[in-house]
């Protein structure tokens, strides 16, 4: 008998692309039904993340429609990540394999085939790694680009050109479940499950209808969050900074004291304001970098539930329902 797949679909206010992206996934999952890669029993799942249009209300009236379609819609704005997460764990003991992707079609929906048939090679988790960026911008393609070199050089090991679009297994999903910290980026926290792995290249579309939900201020924070969730190599930098910065007020004593041994008088204003402006911007960006990491161990300390499901729309397990009982 052929494998349950899902459909993760995270979703933020997104009602103008949703019924487009709800006709070619159903295209989609009929075309790998027929050519018996998938069971029948397979879904389409809609994560509603806190919406402010009427997302929710399509993804209640796909589900009335076809049974094809499953819905989940959580309490309140979480964030992609943590929508992503919620359904990967919502449909974990349900799906034999889980192929995560956005709304918003800029992901090439045939890729999927190609993960499908690795998934029945053996792998664990296949990566969805785009061929070019044709698509970006001149700033968005090197900042992108950048951005990832950046991460594993701080010891995050991504996968180049990744974003959420990948196949993940039972047994995938079952170890992303151990990773319980609130401060999450997929992004790099998948590659640490260590199951073997594969990528599939595929070209990036436009978005098909509304507004990209990230903007520079949201990529920039985005990077952070990765940057600070998975590696401490900031925090060593700022001690080697720190020595840096020693070893240079060692050699101006010694050379201030030579100087004054030798009756010159320096100027000094100049170089004076200089060191000052520096250390005290060094020793802000040090306490700004400490402080990051000391607020995600706040955060951390405190256990609170990294989404919580407000209606789960499932009638192929029984779940139709606000008073599903999953907090996570």
């Amino acid at each position: 008998m052929s494998d349950v797949l899902y459909f993760v679909i995270p979703c933020y206010n997104e009602e103008e692309v949703l019924p487009e992206t709800a006709k070619r996934l159903k295209q989609k999952m009929h075309a790998l039904m027929d050519a018996g890669k998938i069971s029948p029993q397979s879904h389409v799942l809609f994560v509603n993340d806190g919406s402010k249009d009427g997302t929710w209300e399509l993804i209640r009236g796909f589900h009335e429609e076809d049974p094809l379609f499953s819905g989940l819609n959580l309490s309140r704005n979480r964030g992609h990540q943590n929508a992503l997460l919620a359904g990967l764990m919502t449909v974990k003991d349900f799906a034999d394999m889980a192929i995560s992707m956005d709304a918003d079609l800029q992901d090439d929906i045939d890729a999927c085939d190609a993960m499908i048939d690795k998934y029945l090679e053996g792998k664990d988790i296949v990566y969805g790694v785009r061929s070019a960026r044709k698509t970006d911008t001149f700033f968005k393609k090197t900042t992108a680009e950048g951005f990832y070199k950046v991460m594993n050089r701080m010891g995050a090991q991504t996968v180049y050109n990744h974003a959420d679009y990948r196949l993940m297994s039972r047994r995938a999903l079952q170890g992303l479940a151990g990773f319980g910290e609130v401060n999450l980026f997929l992004r790099g926290i998948v590659p640490m499950i260590g199951y073997p792995s594969d990528v599939v290249y595929y070209e990036r579309a436009e978005r098909f209808a509304g507004e990209s939900k990230y903007p520079l201020k949201k990529m920039v924070s985005f990077a952070v969050e990765g940057i600070t969730s998975l590696s401490t190599e900031p925090i060593r930098m700022i001690t080697n900074l720190g020595f840096f910065v020693f070893l240079v007020s060692i050699i101006i004593l010694v050379y201030s004291l030579v100087r004054h041994a030798m009756g010159a008088t320096v100027a000094g204003w100049t170089f004076l304001n200089v060191s000052v402006w520096a250390i005290g911007g060094l020793i802000l960006l040090s306490l700004g970098v400490i402080g990051e990491y000391i607020g995600k161990i706040y955060l951390e300390s405190k256990g609170r539930p990294r989404f919580i499901i407000e209606q789960f729309l499932d009638t192929e397990h029984g779940y139709t329902t606000r008073d599903f009982p999953e907090k996570q």
